[in-house]
C-alpha cells in the first residue's frame, strides 16, 4: 500500500512500557523530515472487541508537541494491542506509524514484596522466603525464576 504523506514525516523510536501493573507509557520521536508545526495524536485498540482510544494524557515537549502518552488501568489481554500514530501540519500531509504489540512482553515487573531473612547461628542457616510481584496478566507462580545475590560482610 502507498502510504499517503512526506516521507520522512512519520514517527520513529514508538516504544511502549507497562509498570505499577496497570500503567503504560507510550513514547516517540518526531518524524526527522516533518514540519515544524506537526502535532501527533496516538490511538490505540486493546483489542478487537474493544473501540479505539485516543491517548488521555500526552506528554509534550519544549514545543508543546506530544511525544508521549501516559495510560491509566491497562489491562493485558491476550490480543496484540493495536497503536496508531498519526500527525497533522498545515504545511503537509503527515504519514501514520502504526504496531501491534504484545502488552505481556512490554511490562516491566514488579520486585518480589513482604521479604523475609531467617537465620539460626546455631544450625549456620538462612531462610529467606517472599512473596511473587504482582503482575497483571497472569497468576501462574510457575513463570517466575529468582536470584539472590548474597554478600557476606
Amino acid at each position: 500500500p502507498v502510504l499517503a504523506g512526506m516521507d520522512g514525516s512519520a514517527i520513529g523510536n514508538f516504544s511502549c512500557v507497562i509498570y505499577n501493573i496497570f500503567l503504560m507509557n507510550c513514547t516517540w520521536q518526531a518524524g526527522r523530515d516533518a514540519p515544524a508545526d506537526t502535532q501527533y495524536f496516538l490511538y490505540w485498540q486493546n483489542s478487537r472487541d474493544e473501540e479505539e482510544m485516543e491517548c488521555e494524557l500526552y506528554v509534550k515537549d519544549e514545543n508543546r508537541r506530544n511525544m508521549g502518552c501516559i495510560f491509566q488501568n491497562v489491562t493485558i489481554g491476550i490480543e496484540k494491542a493495536y497503536f496508531l500514530v498519526n500527525g497533522s501540519s498545515k504545511d503537509s500531509l503527515i504519514q501514520f506509524y502504526d504496531e501491534y504489540i504484545d502488552l505481556y512482553k512490554i511490562e516491566k515487573l514488579m520486585p518480589p514484596s513482604n521479604i523475609t531473612v531467617d537465620c539460626d547461628e546455631i544450625k549456620n542457616e538462612c531462610i529467606i522466603q517472599w512473596q511473587r510481584p504482582q503482575i497483571s496478566h497472569s497468576n501462574k507462580d510457575k513463570c517466575f525464576e529468582y536470584e539472590i545475590n548474597i554478600k557476606y560482610k
